[in-house]
């Protein structure tokens, strides 16, 4: 009698190991995202842009409007997979397109970041206190997070507009200058998530540039050093 209910307990205790690791599995893999199609608008869909950019299926900026490129871009993806192909990016298009991305090597990306955000800041902000280096940082990875600029540190960093280059030290070379420790260190702090001058997507030092364009059009955050940071 005793054996019998032993081999009960350990045959019940089997059943519910089984349930508990196949109900983590099945929850892991039922992630479900927001159906997107045509005319869908938001920060979703600039997700999506910019996954399927990253996979070399899309082109421009990510404006957060599912419109006909994008609509094309998600037809090559689901071909390319071999899922249903409707240009409509439903759970199933995310879920294979979101592992893709995530599923590719991370080790080069976080050093290609590092390499490129380092020196950017050393370039900008090299006499600055160590919070204005940081805070150079907040702005480069705002940027990269923002619609309105390339989704990377080194598109960000290397962006022309109207034939002039967004950031002066790419126009004179001293972006390719060796940063210093304390330069590496503010980037690995605005890597880590520090945001000294929250969403400002803009700086210039006011000794050095009038700044027109910017204080007339942005709203301004604070003054670290000599740089003014706007958003």
């Amino acid at each position: 009698m005793k054996n019998t209910q032993k081999r009960l307990v350990g045959f019940i205790l089997v059943v519910l190991i089984f349930t508990l690791s196949f109900s983590s599995v099945f929850a892991a893999s039922a992630a479900t995202y927001p159906l997107l199609r045509y005319g869908s608008r938001g920060t979703a869909v600039v997700t999506l842009q910019k996954a399927l950019t990253a996979q070399g299926y899309l082109r421009g900026a990510a404006d957060g409007i599912y419109g006909s490129m994008t609509k094309s871009a998600v037809i090559k993806f689901q071909t390319a997979k071999r899922i249903q192909i409707d240009g409509i990016a439903g759970n199933q298009t995310q879920t294979y397109l979101y592992a893709q991305t995530t599923s590719r090597s991370t080790t080069t990306t976080a050093a290609t970041n590092l390499y490129w955000l380092s020196r950017i800041i050393h370039a900008e902000a090299e006499a600055e206190p160590y919070a204005g280096k940081v805070a150079v940082g907040n702005v480069v990875l705002n940027r990269v997070n923002s619609s309105l600029f390339p989704n990377t540190i080194k598109g960000v960093i290397f962006e022309y507009y109207q034939g002039i280059p967004q950031f002066s030290p790419v126009e004179d070379g001293t972006i390719y200058n060796t940063p210093s420790s304390a330069s590496i260190q503010a980037a690995r702090a605005a890597l880590a998530g520090e945001r000294p001058v929250g969403t400002a997507t803009y700086f210039f030092n006011p000794d050095k540039s009038a700044g027109k364009w910017i204080v007339e059009n942005k709203t301004f955050v604070k003054t670290i050093g000599d740089h003014d940071f706007y958003k």
